[in-house]
């Protein structure tokens, strides 16, 4: 059986090839991703899926379903396939996309003869406001056993953890005045940011090795000579796990209201983007995926363990109510970080177009796993519980 879904793949990988090439040469940002949806669902339901799109009232998400019609589990493969400003494709979305619906239309030519479902989510906007997030949070996928995702990336890494993250609106209200000739009578909006970056810093020393708080400033006044009586400070806050995030968020919302005070203006705090919670990989499924990677042709010793150094994913949500795993897949020869435009092109590349069905072909099997041997599935479900 695993011989028949790497032969489908096989079958179909120029179609697949045609996917990634046209989702990357027209990136489209988080919620806008109309052409990549499309051209996804299509392939779908020409392979015998079932399509809704508008999953939770997110235009450019979809459910696809392949239904066996015999009792079994539900295997899920997450697709993502929006792209970063200037940048296009540069973290790879458009081989993720592909590489979601490949692995789901590898495991669909086996699955009358197992049972079970076969489930393809697109979930838009990874980069910013993560559709994930929103179908975790909505139970969208409480139903599936497990989820299965894998990311392009400069080497083979097993599944391992990302870091929580809140994204948090300072918004400043002053006084405008002439900053010359009455500043006496402003209150200095610009001020109270530049309060919050400084209490901000003072605080990095008295906090784990882990956390990592970032920001900008979009709106700082218009002119240098009137007092700004409005201004904006944007902030990631990052922590290995969402009790360490939740514990820093309320200090740094400290630093702003103690820059308020000292200023005299007043402050409006918000979430500018959803939250991401900590990616717990289910350790029982990493381990069937990366015995397919090795069964696929990989040499184990080029296989690493995850450094930690991936950033924050909604995939995090997702492991929170599924068992679920998120490794990385060698798509270039060179160190190249994601979010660069070198990342971009081998995103395109040959190289990133052969990962890519690598890739599809390892959860595809991963999911006639947990398909085919109970016990197996038995051992995921006991992890996640405890984890839980």
């Amino acid at each position: 059986m695993k011989e028949i879904i790497s032969l489908k793949i096989n079958e179909l990988q120029q179609e697949f090839y045609e996917i990634s090439k046209f989702i990357g040469e027209n990136p489209e940002l988080g919620h806008e991703e109309v052409k990549a949806c499309k051209v996804l669902t299509e392939t779908l339901e020409k392979h015998g899926f079932s399509i809704t799109v508008g999953t939770c009232g997110l235009p450019t998400a979809f459910t696809a379903v392949y239904d066996s019609g015999k009792p079994g589990p539900s295997i899920g493969f997450m697709a993502e396939y929006d792209a970063l400003p200037d940048l296009g494709h540069a973290c790879g979305h458009n081989l993720i996309g592909t590489m979601g619906i490949a692995a789901g239309i590898g495991l669909s030519s086996v699955v009358h003869e197992c049972g079970g479902k076969v489930y393809v989510y697109g979930t838009p906007a990874e980069e910013t406001r993560g559709g994930k997030v929103t179908m975790a949070e909505t139970g969208v996928l409480d139903h599936l056993d497990v989820a299965l995702m894998v990311h392009p990336y400069y080497c083979h890494q097993r599944s391992g953890t990302s870091l929580a993250m809140d994204a948090i609106q300072f918004e400043f209200f002053g006084k405008a005045a002439h900053a010359a000739a009455a500043p006496h009578e402003g209150i200095n909006a610009l001020d109270a940011v530049i309060q919050t970056f400084n209490g901000i810093n003072a605080l990095r020393q008295h906090v784990k090795s882990d956390v990592r708080i970032h920001g900008i400033i979009p709106e700082g006044g218009k002119a240098a000579n009137i007092v700004p009586d409005y201004a904006i400070a944007q902030f990631y806050v990052r922590a290995g796990s969402r009790s360490y995030v939740n514990e820093v968020a309320k200090k740094v919302k400290a630093c702003a209201e103690a820059a308020a005070l000292a200023t005299g203006a007043r402050l409006e705090v918000s979430n500018y983007e959803f939250s991401y919670d900590d990616m717990v990989t289910n350790e029982e499924l990493s381990r069937a995926f990366t015995g397919n990677l090795i069964a696929l042709g990989v040499n184990p010793k080029e296989i690493y363990d995850d450094e930690g150094d991936h950033g924050s994913l909604d995939m995090g949500n997702v492991s929170q109510v599924v068992p679920s795993i998120h490794p990385y897949i060698q798509i270039c020869s060179e160190f190249y970080a994601c979010h660069t435009h070198e990342f971009r092109e081998a995103a395109m590349s040959e190289q990133g177009r052969e990962a890519m069905i690598l890739g599809a072909k390892a959860m595809a099997l991963t999911g006639y796993d947990i398909l085919t041997n109970p016990e197996l599935l038995e051992k995921v479900k006991k992890e996640f519980q405890k984890n839980k």
